[in-house]
């Protein structure tokens, strides 16, 4: 029997995913694309973006930590069964891999990318700009790829 508290970390660790995984697609799906029709100067836009993508990495910190927190505390209801023969630890498995993948290149981006293309559009180096905005783009998509690959495997276990 599922203890309540049990069922408490579980609702605090799906809403957080929604709030980073929906949170995610809808900046990189609907604010960038419509960014374009917005702002018609590049570098206004890019400072737009900035500023809204630093707001909600601060939302992505605090939900990793609390994904990170609550998925270790899921994670002990799965341990004492733990074999590699058994299905389930091997989607365990898997996500647990990918999401380690996806804090990285979460890392990457945030902090190398997010500083860099400010700092490019407030110089006007709009072809340098351009340039770093491709590698960025190629990164926050394989972004998208692994949460939808993680929430996938997480409606297994």
């Amino acid at each position: 029997m599922v203890s309540l508290i049990n069922l408490i970390i579980l609702w605090i660790h799906i809403f957080s995913a929604i709030l980073f995984v929906g949170g995610s697609f809808f900046i990189w799906l609907i604010i960038v694309p419509a960014s374009k029709e917005i702002f018609k100067d590049e570098k206004e836009r890019t400072l737009a973006l900035g500023k809204i993508a630093k707001r909600f990495g601060k939302l992505v910190y605090i939900n990793l930590i609390t994904l990170i927190l609550t998925g270790l505390y899921s994670l002990t209801w799965y341990l004492p069964s733990f074999d590699l023969l058994n299905p389930s630890a091997r989607v365990l498995l898997i996500k647990v891999t990918l999401v380690f993948l996806m804090i990285i290149l979460i890392y990457i981006h945030n902090i190398y990318f997010g500083k860099r293309i400010t700092k490019l559009a407030k110089e006007n180096k709009m072809k340098e700009l351009w340039n770093l905005r491709r590698m960025s783009r190629k990164i926050a998509y394989s972004n998208l790829i692994l949460m939808a690959l993680i929430t996938f495997l997480a409606v297994f276990l």
